[in-house]
């Protein structure tokens, strides 16, 4: 029976009311709490409350007819223990009356806790879910920049050794080309030492990867000679722009080396760099052998400098940047890295000024 002018209803709050026996109840949701929990709970609650009620209602049945039965054979008591016993049923049914409502707050409060307790346990599942992730993700970002490490590690003793047996040979027969070629070197291992002392796999400003590509370029101009023509085409605006460390070194390398070198009269190589629909947009373009030829073979090694930069991107930028790989109309391959567009807030080195 409900209360006179009482009517069950939504709370507010997220909570619900509940009219039961003259109380009026009022139940708060957590807000974490799932639907389909609270759904599940309040129909085990419901079920639970008609049995607790139906029992309720038979035992104070059985209580009345046994006051009945013991006043039956009491008849002829005198009335003082009449009147006790009377007060006695009282009481049993008072006492029996209550059951309902202490059997409903047992069950919501069973149902609360039972809803707090399941809410509190998904989180701590989700908060070690992404505990172990970010420590995956950690350890893969390590390995990764170790790997890239001992690539570098590997290629530029290659490079320097090769530079330096150049400008040996150049002293003696061309002491002008010699020289030019040394302060080149001398530029491509001061603007280096950074990146490869630096533990930080972050961005750097787009000027001092340049600062590293252009003596690098200059150097094997020389080395190459009239096969070899270049161009950096960066705007001045997005000479701050960042940029991560390395991976335009790593193209203009794998340009060089699986594309232009091998050709017997090599080719022009373009750097260059612009926003496109709010992106930064770094391209390496040559007229070399192609990509096609270096992965069938004619030369090797294109594809795992490639391969760690895109894990890189991914790792830096996730879905957000991408590295395209297209066939050169004018013959040869053009690489592009896209990542998002931020500008550095250092003022940028006029020696890597395009």
């Amino acid at each position: 029976p409900s209360a006179p002018g009482r009517r069950p209803g939504p709370a507010r709050g997220g909570g619900f009311d509940r009219v039961v026996g003259v109380q009026h109840i009022r139940i708060a949701v957590p807000a974490h709490a799932d639907s389909d929990d609270v759904r599940d709970a309040i129909n085990e609650a419901k079920d639970s409350l008609v049995q607790s009620l139906k029992g309720a209602e038979d035992a104070k049945r059985g209580a009345d007819q046994a006051a009945k039965d013991a006043a039956e054979e009491a008849h002829g008591d005198d009335s003082d223990e009449g009147d006790g016993k009377q007060r006695s049923t009282r009481e049993h049914t008072v006492n029996y009356g209550n059951l309902p409502l202490l059997a409903v707050w047992w069950i919501l409060g069973s149902m609360l806790v039972k809803i707090t307790y399941k809410g509190r346990m998904q989180a701590e599942v989700k908060a070690a879910v992404a505990t172990e992730t970010a420590e995956a993700e950690s350890l893969r970002r390590q390995v990764l920049e170790a790997r890239m490490a001992m690539m570098q590690a590997q290629v530029e003793p290659h490079f320097l050794f090769n530079t330096l047996a150049s400008i040996d040979h150049l002293i003696e027969f061309d002491p002008k080309r010699a020289s030019q070629m040394q302060r080149n070197l001398i530029s491509l291992l001061r603007a280096s030492m950074p990146s490869m002392r630096s533990t930080d796999s972050g961005l750097r400003p787009l000027d001092l990867e340049l600062a590293v590509v252009r003596p690098y370029l200059e150097i094997l101009k020389v080395r190459m000679e009239e096969r070899l023509t270049t161009e950096i085409d960066v705007p001045e605006g997005l000479l701050s722009a960042e940029f991560p460390p390395m991976m335009i070194q790593t193209l203009v390398e794998n340009s060089i080396k699986h594309g232009l070198e091998p050709k017997a009269e090599g080719g022009d190589l373009l750097v260059k760099a612009e926003i496109r629909h709010g992106k930064l947009c770094v391209t390496v373009a040559d007229t070399g052998l192609g990509f096609e030829a270096a992965a069938q073979g004619t030369t090797h090694g294109t594809g795992v400098g490639l391969a760690n930069i895109r894990e890189r991107l991914a790792l830096l930028f996730g879905s957000k940047a991408t590295l395209t790989i297209a066939n050169n109309p004018v013959g040869g391959t053009i690489v592009t890295i896209t990542v998002p567009y931020t500008a550095h807030t250092e003022t940028p080195s006029e020696g890597a000024k395009a």
